[in-house]
């Protein structure tokens, strides 16, 4: 888990649909402002760019697939493109979100870096019932750390599969320390039941809304720049991404 490019996945998306979420009260009482200069639209619609990233196995895709279409597959055919789009309104404010998966698709391990420099938001997404899949989700911030050269990320973890509690091997306690770690809002959620899904998403808006409105505050000094280059590579990349799975459509057709 668009822009101008060809052969996008984005035509095999659903329409965008528009989602009403209420406004959230700040400490004073007071709905919190949206920031007024948006980095990138189309359409006259902030894009947000987003990326999914987690262990195989964790439900990354389903979890977006529920997003966008409200649907449960409990399988991943890697010959679908993994990119789609959603529209919503999130505290009174229209967004168009632009998001990347890449689950299973090995081609992508060696764009890894370029897809972490171009995205604005983060999904880090752990399985309830596999604890492995929990200690990664700290390698992948560290690698997004690592990448992005700060700490300040704006990231939402995600602990999916809510609904196996009978399979369940990592905690609710300990999923919610590693966002405090980590500085992050954190779900628990479940694909196959809608479970709080369009929270972790629309959560991830804010966070980046809400770094947004620091650096404007900050007269646009921060630890990390937005420069436009990182804009076009994004388009960039989903360009490569359809060809990978236009070809590996190819590839599957020819099979069979």
């Amino acid at each position: 888990m668009a822009g101008d490019f060809s052969g996008c996945a984005a035509r095999k998306k659903n329409r965008a649909q528009s989602i009403e979420y209420n406004p959230v009260k700040t400490d004073g009482g007071e709905n919190s402002k949206q920031p007024t200069n948006p980095l990138t639209t189309r359409s006259g619609l902030r894009v947000y760019k987003i990326v999914i990233l987690g262990d195989g196995g964790v439900g990354k895709s389903a979890v977006t697939l529920q997003f966008v279409s409200h649907s449960f597959l409990d399988y991943h055919d890697p010959t679908i493109e993994d990119s789609y789009q959603q529209q919503a309104v999130i505290d009174g404010e229209a967004a168009l979100l632009d998001i990347l998966d890449t689950a299973g698709q090995v081609e992508f391990t060696a764009m890894r870096d370029q897809y972490m420099r171009c995205g604005e938001g983060f999904i880090i997404c752990y399985s309830v019932t596999d604890r492995h899949s929990f200690q990664e989700a700290s390698e992948y911030r560290k690698l997004i750390a690592r990448v992005r050269l700060t700490e300040d990320i704006p990231l939402v973890l995600v602990a999916n599969k809510l609904d196996l509690q009978s399979q369940r091997k990592v905690s609710t306690e300990e999923g919610k320390t590693l966002a405090t770690q980590f500085g992050c809002p954190f779900y628990e959620t479940s694909a196959a039941l809608r479970h709080y899904i369009d929270e972790a998403f629309f959560s991830l808006v804010r966070e980046i809304r809400r770094k947004e409105e620091q650096r404007a505050l900050n007269g646009g000094s921060s630890s990390e720049k937005i420069h436009p280059r990182r804009r076009s590579r994004w388009w960039r990349l989903r360009s490569i991404f359809a060809l990978v799975f236009r070809r590996r459509r190819n590839i599957t057709n020819t099979d069979q």
